[in-house]
């Protein structure tokens, strides 16, 4: 056919096999598109019978991408996010929904905080977040960006570091004022010690510095990061912390570093969305806003250090 003579899908059959694929069920799709489940089925049979081929196989549980559909199913949502970049670049006063997920403890110890001023400096962004500890799919989830706690290898995402991070313990300085010193790390073993999820990490890090750990044996153990830490500000212990989850306690003096000892962290955060919308506006806002409170974060403990 000459591509003169081309005419497209429907956008609307195309959205239809998108959410559909999205959520293997017409019934879904059809709840999010806010139609009916029959309208659903009838637009994505019209696009099979257009491209000749079927692109779901319709199962008693729900429907199963075929082979084809598989192949489809990217090069529609590219196509799709396409156009919706082409809207926000020709009308860029137009407010512009950003989703983005990230882990319980990422959204509530560093990111909740400053999206008051987020909101002040990018009144043209609309953020949604979705705090999850699962990674989410970018092919089957309406995601714009992620923030991920990993290595960095997901060669088929784009990837840049938001930031390292150092484990070291830290605690609120009314209890290291009322409790026995703190001069080595031998020292921690005559305090409580706060548990995030294993009490492996607090012995893997004291023998890192020559430390055997009896007392790792008792203490509480929470499955949230940001529990533990919020039981540090309140004096219940000492919690073995993570940079990025720290700081702002740390910046606003809620918590203290009784040791300059720190090792390694085995993971970093990571910035991630899909290769074909990086470099749109919206996700660059907010990418350029992630870094910046990094280094704003880095510049504060620096000067909170100096004092």
């Amino acid at each position: 056919m000459a591509a003169h003579n081309w005419i497209p899908p429907s956008l609307t059959a195309l959205r239809a096999f998108e959410m559909a694929a999205r959520t293997l069920s017409f019934t879904s799709a059809a709840e999010e598109l806010n139609q009916t489940q029959g309208a659903i089925s009838h637009q994505v049979g019209a696009l099979e019978a257009r491209l000749g081929l079927k692109l779901f196989e319709r199962e008693a549980r729900g429907l199963k991408l075929t082979q084809a559909g598989h192949k489809y199913l990217p090069l529609v949502r590219d196509a799709l996010d396409r156009l919706r970049t082409a809207e926000e670049l020709i009308r860029p006063t137009r407010p512009s929904v950003l989703t983005v997920t990230m882990s319980p403890n990422f959204a509530s110890k560093w990111l909740v905080p400053r999206l008051g001023s987020f909101s002040v400096t990018h009144p043209n962004l609309d953020l949604r977040i979705s705090a999850s500890v699962q990674h989410i799919d970018f092919n089957h989830e309406d995601i714009d960006l992620a923030v991920r706690h990993g290595d960095g290898d997901w060669p088929e995402l784009a990837v840049t570091r938001l930031c390292t991070e150092e484990l070291f313990p830290v605690c609120s300085p009314t209890l290291l004022r009322n409790s026995p010193p703190i001069r080595t790390p031998a020292d921690l073993t005559n305090h409580v010690l706060i548990h995030d999820r294993s009490r492996d990490r607090w012995r893997q890090w004291l023998a890192a510095f020559g430390v055997a750990c009896p007392e790792g044996e008792r203490g509480p153990v929470f499955d949230q990061t940001a529990l533990a830490i919020d039981a540090a500000v309140a004096g219940q212990g000492i919690v073995l912390a993570r940079s990025a989850l720290a700081s702002l306690d740390l910046i606003a003096g809620r918590l203290t570093r009784p040791l300059p000892e720190a090792m390694p962290a085995e993971f970093s955060y990571w910035i991630v969305c899909r290769k074909l919308v990086a470099q749109t506006p919206k996700i660059g806002q907010f990418r350029a806003w992630l870094l910046e409170q990094v280094q704003d974060d880095k510049a504060a403990l620096l000067r909170k250090t100096r004092r």
